[in-house]
This record gives structure tokens, sequence and C-alpha cells, in this order.
């Protein structure tokens, strides 16, 4: 019976040896190699985006579309609606273009409409809201933020009061809200209606909405005659998307179009004051290169591509802080 205690009492004095030479161990590597969380990389304050409008000449359709972005290096894609029906048309699943656009490592920042939401005439402004109904929930199903609302039908007189146009994009912002896009006020310089900065930015304020903001972009501005010293009056939110490009001294602003739409860095366009300012307001901004110019519709998609994203990395790298 001693014997028996004796082995027992030997036993657990060496199990209790081997658990606190254990727990000295563990403390003597947890002191050498201290467990350490696992870096996060930042977020970057800028993300590169393609416009399709600037391949829209090629005439690849939106998947050879979004291998063009990828295979460029783009973080993100801006697809025309236009391209996105002709695939459904087409037999194309949502689902399917939504897996094509994420392992191809892109995101959707925002999808080029023209939805009549603003126009006076009640009967074409109800089928333009209920349109962007429609089309934001596609824009919803391939995993997009964003679709921009221009002027679209309402470029020329009558004059539209601002209140009222307010209160119309309340109602998009709204019906956005149920598919989870949110619409972007597209300013269009050669309208005569939201055509310059302030129009667009007191259209925003004045519809009281959280998701209110602003599509800008360098030719329309330029086109519009918007001085763009007024985004330092901005919040981080309101001009998420940048359209960026550029455009040539002549012929002046007057008759100017789209068609001059140069690379970033070709033109005359006061690019690095405008990304200063911009950059101030904070936040992440996606700069997406739109351009139209034929020549460039003559030549190799993916060539444009990679031009277009080196020339818009060298502007951004050339703007001091």
């Amino acid at each position: 019976m001693n014997a028996q205690k004796l082995s027992r009492r030997q036993a657990l004095a060496e199990a209790g040896l081997l658990v606190g030479a254990a727990v000295m161990l563990k403390d003597t590597l947890l002191k050498a190699e201290p467990v350490r969380p696992p870096v996060q990389a930042p977020t970057s304050p800028v993300r590169y985006c393609l416009n399709t409008a600037t391949i829209r000449g090629q005439k690849l359709g939106i998947l050879n579309e979004i291998g063009v972005a990828a295979q460029a290096g783009y973080d993100a894609i801006e697809p025309w609606m236009e391209s996105i029906n002709v695939y459904v048309n087409n037999g194309g699943s949502l689902p399917d273009l939504r897996n094509r656009i994420r392992d191809a490592g892109l995101t959707v920042e925002g999808v080029i409409g023209f939805a009549e939401w603003a126009v006076e005439d009640d009967t074409r402004r109800a089928k333009g809201l209920e349109r962007a109904r429609r089309e934001m929930d596609l824009v919803a199903q391939i995993g997009g933020q964003r679709m921009a609302a221009p002027p679209a039908g309402a470029t020329r007189l009558p004059k539209l009061d601002l209140l009222r146009v307010a209160e119309r994009y309340r109602a998009l912002l709204e019906a956005g809200v149920q598919s989870g896009v949110v619409p972007v006020l597209e300013l269009w310089g050669f309208s005569l209606n939201l055509g310059r900065l302030s129009e667009c930015v007191a259209v925003a304020v004045e519809t009281g909405h959280r998701n209110a903001c602003v599509l800008a972009d360098v030719f329309h501005l330029y086109k519009g005659g918007s001085d763009f010293h007024g985004i330092q009056l901005l919040g981080p939110e309101a001009i998420p998307v940048l359209h960026l490009n550029d455009y040539p001294s002549d012929p002046p602003r007057e008759t100017i179009d789209d068609s001059y739409r140069l690379y970033p860095g070709d033109g005359v366009a006061p690019l690095a004051d405008l990304l200063r300012m911009l950059r101030r307001t904070g936040g992440q901004k996606v700069l997406s290169l739109e351009i139209f110019n034929r020549r460039n519709w003559s030549e190799g998609a993916l060539e444009v591509a990679k031009t277009g994203l080196a020339k818009m990395k060298a502007v951004v790298a050339s703007t001091p802080p």
C-alpha cells in the first residue's frame, strides 16, 4: 500500500514538473517571439478605373472589356449600361458576369446610364425613373456600387428650377436605396441644366439625402466653365468618382466637344491643381479614364488601356501634396 502511495506521489510530482517545464518553455518562446496581429495593408487613397467609353470604338463586348481592364492592370471597371443590355439580350447571365468581374480582380465602381429622371414632362420622367430602377437592379446584380445620373433629356431649355431637380434626384436616390446602388449626379458641361459644378452640388445638398453625391469630369468641368477650386469646400463623400482626361488649348471652350478628349497629361488641363484639391477633401477617390477620342478607337484596346493607366499614374505621382 505504501509503495503504491509513493508511486502515486512520485508520478504526481513528475507530472507537475513536466507541466511546469512546459509552462516555462511556453513563456520563454512567447517572450522570444511575441505573437503579433497580421499587418493590414493600408487602403490606397486612389483606385484606378477604366470607363469603357475609352475603348468603345473597338466594339469588344463587355466580357472582352473586362479582360482588357484586368490585363492592363486596373482596379475597377465602369461599363456602359448599353453593353450590359446587349450581353443580357444575347443570353448572358448576370451572376456569371458578376463572377467574371470578381475573378478578374476588378470591382464595378459605376455604370453609365441615361435614364430621363430630371425632365419636366411628368410622363417621360415617370418612365425615366422606372427605367433607372430596372437598371440599378441590373447594376446591383453584377456587384456595382453606383450608376451615373446625368441630365439626360434635359440638356436644352427650359431652364430647370434646382429645387425641383433636387426633389427628383431625391426620388432617384430613394429608388437606389431599394437596390443598394447609389445614383451619382453627373455633371454635363455642354448641358444648359446641371452643366456646372455649383449647380450639381446645390442639387445634391438640397436633397438632404445621405447618399447624394456628384460625378465630376475634367472635360465637363472645363466645357461648362466651372472653377474647380470650389471642390475645396466639399467633404470626402461629395465626389467619389472623377472621370479623368485632358483637353487641348484649341479649339476654344465654346466649340470643343468630346472627340477632343486626350490622355491625362497630354493637354492643358490644370490636373495637378484639380487633383490636389480633390485629395484634400479626404477619403478614397476613384479615377476613371474616360476618353471618346476616335483616334484611340482605331488603336488596339489593350494598348490604349495600358497607355491611359500609365498616364493617370504619372499625373497622380506628379501631384504635390
